[in-house]
């Protein structure tokens, strides 16, 4: 710390807290490993879940996750809490019209959220025997300039210690993504509207959260965005692109 507490401090004043976040979980992972793991550890020894059945017939839940079981959890009750959320604005819209807010949504945040655990277990419950279970990634990333370190961390920004992923190597995909080399084909679909394949992936491991300076929506939660717009003629590739969270990429749309 006496080494380093200079560096920390400038990079506390420079970046956001989530952002600097990050730089202390990497820079705890470099001066104390087993530590940095032994942490992890303790946080996956810690997890819990408690649903309570009340004499009113209500049922309470709390619970605490690890940062990769709370990452799987999330990101299901995200996926189907935007399809509810898209239901209930297409219902709303056919009742108000075009004037249509959040308001006017028959369901609150909080309500939405809670259909979406019901609709989560209603699924699993009607997966059959041969349904597929969906399978972690690995990126390997070489080359990656802004870590002279290992880069281990989830798609929502989270830092964990290499050990902690050790339990789903078994079951992973994995994919080897190099920065300025030949071995990697990122500029595909020049032609294409939109971005997807290499050159999507590209764009989000490389940006990784939204361009936007006050804006730390990460790349998974994200559109990629034309920095030359395609109506101006900018092109689908991977220098022409960038990882904008819905909102700012609409924004850039509208006049001041």
């Amino acid at each position: 710390m006496a080494a380093d507490e200079a560096m920390l401090v400038d990079e506390a004043k420079r970046l956001r807290c989530g952002s600097f976040a990050k730089v202390l979980a990497y820079w705890s992972q470099n001066v104390d490993p087993d530590g940095a793991a032994a942490a992890d550890g303790a946080r996956y020894d810690r997890r819990r879940f408690h649903l309570s059945h009340s004499f009113e017939g209500a049922w309470f839940a709390d619970g605490i996750f690890d940062a990769i079981g709370g990452a799987i959890v999330s990101d299901e009750l995200k996926r189907i809490d935007r399809s509810l959320f898209d239901a209930d604005w297409a219902e709303a819209k056919a009742r108000v019209g075009e004037g249509v807010c959040a308001d006017d949504l028959a369901r609150t945040p909080a309500q939405r959220r809670a259909d979406a655990v019901v609709e989560m277990a209603t699924r699993s419950g009607a997966a059959g025997a041969g349904a597929r279970r969906p399978e972690p990634l690995f990126s390997v990333i070489v080359g990656y300039a802004p870590f002279a370190t290992t880069v281990c961390e989830l798609a929502d920004g989270t830092v964990v210690s290499p050990s902690s992923l050790r339990p789903w190597l078994d079951a992973a995909w994995v994919e080897r993504v190099v920065f300025d080399g030949p071995s990697r084909v990122i500029d595909v679909g020049v032609q294409r509207r939109l971005f997807s394949g290499a050159t999507r992936r590209a764009v989000e491991l490389r940006d990784r959260e939204c361009f936007h300076e006050f804006c730390d929506s990460t790349a998974a939660d994200c559109e990629i965005d034309h920095v030359e717009p395609w109506s101006a003629g900018g092109p689908t590739t991977q220098a022409n692109g960038r990882v904008a969270c819905g909102f700012h990429n609409r924004a850039r749309q509208r006049g001041p």
